[in-house]
């Protein structure tokens, strides 16, 4: 008796040991993670998945690693450089997740891209080892506010005073390679025309105030 009482208890233990502690679900239909302690949910946010081609993987993982200011050997190809702040390595071959660019779409090349203020969060509060399910299936788009998305300034959580811009696509389009280098080459023919406007303006002013300006005499018989 007492010997099936013993057996009774250490499910119970067990199955209860299971259930406890952090766990982090990844939702791939609804494009959304959830942060559960001791099954109950503690918060959630907005992600963008690995878009076609490129699909993030389901199934059951481990947060292997943690790294505030992960820059990825990868992307873009071949030679790396792509900065993802607030990373959570699921994998050994890629896949992680970090602060990036969300919008309303799968939009990565397999990593979990979380918006600014939840990739800050669920950085602090997963720790090496925290489980990691990813369930269910991508779609096309999702039907959310898109003023959630638009870029902000937030500020380290871990009080190092480093600023970074959320879901700015200059800054973080960290799985999209050539992304970053079309979107500066843009700012860059912007600014140029900015320029030229600037100094076209500047010379017809000149002109203006020149043509107003009183002759003297000898001026005139010049003209």
């Amino acid at each position: 008796m007492s010997r099936v009482f013993l057996i009774l208890a250490a499910l119970l233990f067990s199955s209860t040991f299971l259930q406890a502690g952090k766990k982090i679900v990844v939702d791939l239909s609804k494009q959304e993670a959830y942060a559960y302690e001791d099954g109950r949910l503690m918060f959630s946010g907005w992600i963008s998945t690995g878009k076609p081609g490129h699909r993030t993987p389901t199934g059951r993982f481990r947060v292997l690693e943690k790294d505030i200011d992960h820059v990825s050997s990868k992307y873009p190809e071949p030679n790396g450089g792509a900065e993802m702040h607030y990373m959570l390595r699921l994998t050994n071959y890629g896949v992680a997740m970090h602060l990036g660019y969300v919008p309303n779409y799968p939009a990565s090349h397999g990593c979990i891209r979380m918006e600014n203020g939840f990739a800050q969060k669920m950085y602090n509060w997963a720790h090496v080892g925290t489980p990691v399910v990813v369930r269910g299936y991508p779609p096309r788009r999702v039907d959310r506010p898109i003023s959630r998305n638009a870029p902000r300034l937030a500020r380290s959580t871990t009080g190092s005073g480093d600023s970074y811009v959320g879901n700015d696509p200059l800054k973080f389009l960290s799985s999209v390679p050539g992304k970053r280098r079309a979107l500066s080459t843009e700012q860059a023919k912007k600014k140029k025309r900015a320029l030229a406007k600037k100094k076209k303006a500047k010379k017809k002013k000149e002109l203006t105030e020149n043509s107003r300006k009183p002759q003297t005499p000898l001026e005139a018989l010049r003209g």
